[in-house]
């Protein structure tokens, strides 16, 4: 397979809110863009969201030749990918349905093209055997809207080459993406995972009326918000107190038995993060533990996680809660 750079037109597979802020984005990039979809209307439904996208590109900035007049639209799946270098599949989040769509994709688009699916939840290795080549698949899951934000996780399953998450990745560093390559696969990806676990400790603190929605919405936004912003949560802590900092935090909170406490420690093993007893302390005394328990990716995004052990019904009475402080659906 071609680890070059990829160039030449980019098919956008499924023309949705997701697949046509791809569209919109790959356009502003000065590519030429074949899209397709089969429903009803979706040809003029993409050029209006397009269109609608297109004054915050040019606010961000347009390639020298970018233009909404390279967006080609065939409802044939088929001739849509034929020759294209890279396929942005986004259609419903079923492995099924995925599959079918590979396997179409795979029969008329190139040997050496690319084929990248925005699923958010699907594992790459699912899906990925309907495909002909299915080396060459990969995921590149976007955070939405696409066209503005920059965070792309890219994944390979146990067929895909070295050579296509090399590839994929270097792509979308390209046209400005931060991508970043999750090395094993984990239902909800990275940053849904790291979303769900503040969600359930943001709905426990309202449930237990420790802090209103507003409070809790301006703790984050105001405090830690902003410094992972800009940071992430490890050079956050790293600028705070070098590894052994991080070594520290991680030990305090229980986690001490975990494989990045062992690697940090290894700099200076007198000062190794010792474990912590405040899990065996607060277990089973009638309170919340104040200790997190951290634990390795695997499980699902509802899998347990600080607020392990809590009742379901507390996630449910939280939610409650939330609604009666005025966010109520509109």
């Amino acid at each position: 397979m071609d680890s070059g750079p990829i160039s030449g037109r980019i098919a956008v597979v499924g023309t949705g809110v997701i697949g046509a802020s791809w569209a919109a984005y790959f356009l502003a990039k000065g590519f030429d863009v074949a899209a397709t979809d089969p429903a009803d209307g979706a040809e003029k439904r993409l050029r209006t969201l397009v269109d609608a996208s297109w004054p915050a590109l040019e606010r961000v900035g347009l390639a020298e030749d970018a233009s909404r007049n390279r967006l080609r639209f065939d409802r044939d799946i088929r001739r849509a990918v034929e020759g294209c270098a890279f396929i942005q599949e986004n259609g419903p989040e079923r492995v099924d349905v995925k599959r079918d769509l590979l396997a179409e994709i795979s029969a008329a688009a190139a040997s050496d093209s690319l084929i990248a699916t925005s699923s958010s939840g699907i594992l790459i290795s699912d899906i990925q055997d309907a495909a002909a080549h299915p080396e060459r698949v990969v995921l590149g899951h976007p955070f939405n809207p696409p066209h503005l934000m920059p965070l792309v996780e890219v994944v390979g399953g146990r067929l895909t080459s070295e050579a296509a998450v090399e590839q994929a990745l270097a792509f979308y560093r390209s046209i400005g993406k931060k991508p970043i390559h999750i090395r094993r696969e984990v239902k909800g990806h990275i940053a849904n995972r790291l979303q769900a676990a503040l969600w359930r400790e943001a709905f426990y603190l309202v449930e237990q009326g420790i802090a209103s929605v507003e409070d809790v919405d301006t703790a984050v936004a105001h405090g830690p918000g902003l410094r992972c912003a800009l940071l992430g949560p490890f050079l956050n802590m790293h600028l705070s107190g070098g590894a052994r900092g991080i070594a520290h935090v991680l030990g305090a909170s229980g986690a001490a038995d975990g494989k990045l406490v062992a690697r940090l420690g290894r700099r200076n093993p007198q000062r190794r993060a010792q474990p912590s007893d405040c899990p065996g302390r607060n277990r089973g005394a009638g309170r919340r533990r104040s200790c997190p328990a951290y634990q390795r990716a695997g499980p699902p995004v509802g899998g347990p996680s600080a607020t392990q052990g809590r009742r379901r019904s507390t996630a449910l009475s939280a939610k409650e809660k939330f609604n009666a402080n005025g966010y109520r659906r509109r």
